[in-house]
């Protein structure tokens, strides 16, 4: 590892499921690491808009004097720069693609759905992202039971870039529930996920590194005014 392992900093929130995918990778991967804190409801750290000016949000890995941005970019950064065991994608060609389409299919559809579940203002809104989740969930179980080849994990017998990248999304999941009163993780729907949501959170790797479900739900009230005016557009 050597100097790889030297000046490893990470810019985040233990409040944001993104950066919790990262401090993850590193556990994982036992990379030593600063944790740099930032307060998502203050103005913007320089740090953060010097090291991200695009995007201008976490999390951000600054490896050296180099920044590295977006999660899922990052976590396989991480794998390629620390190619140790254990494994963060698959090793086989056919492996990687497909947990990469689901680690973009849960971006693209399920974060969507969970954001409008907490800012949107109309029942019509919130009922067309529960319909959202509630596909979405059938669709993952089926996909841990393919890629997991009966394991634990979406990694097999441990977690793997699915697991990392579902598994702080699968908090919201959870906490959407509480929102709007509609169970999606079910025994007798999803029996898979809902024990490997179970699984995941007693993981060496990840036990202490998912957000806090009663601090996340305190701070989504706090930050449904600045999602709806960002969103406000869309």
């Amino acid at each position: 590892m050597g100097d790889r392992d030297s000046n490893v900093k990470l810019l985040g929130s233990c409040l944001s499921p993104f950066a919790s995918r990262v401090r993850i990778a590193l556990h994982l991967k036992s990379v030593s690491h600063e944790f740099i804190e930032e307060n998502l409801l203050e103005p913007k750290s320089e740090l953060l808009l010097r090291s991200n000016p695009v995007y201008k949000k976490i999390p951000v890995l600054i490896h050296g004097a180099n920044p590295i941005c977006e999660s899922l970019i990052i976590l396989q950064y991480i794998d390629e720069v620390w190619p140790h065991a254990p494994s963060i994608l698959p090793s086989d060609a056919d492996g990687r693609a497909e947990s990469k389409f689901w680690a973009f299919y849960v971006d693209d559809k399920l974060v969507p759905a969970l954001i409008a579940v907490l800012i949107g203002e109309s029942d019509v809104t919130k009922k067309a992202a529960v319909a959202t989740l509630e596909e979405g969930v059938v669709l993952l179980e089926g996909a841990l039971r393919k890629l997991s080849k009966g394991k634990a994990f979406f990694g097999g017998d441990n977690i793997g870039f699915l697991d990392i990248v579902l598994g702080p999304i699968s908090v919201l999941i959870g906490l959407s529930e509480k929102f709007t009163g509609v169970e999606l993780l079910t025994e007798a729907e999803t029996p898979s996920l809902l024990r490997w949501t179970h699984d995941l959170s007693s993981h060496a790797a990840v036990k202490g590194h998912l957000p806090e479900p009663e601090k996340f739900a305190e701070f989504a009230v706090k930050l449904r005014p600045i999602l709806r005016a960002r969103f406000a557009h869309k």
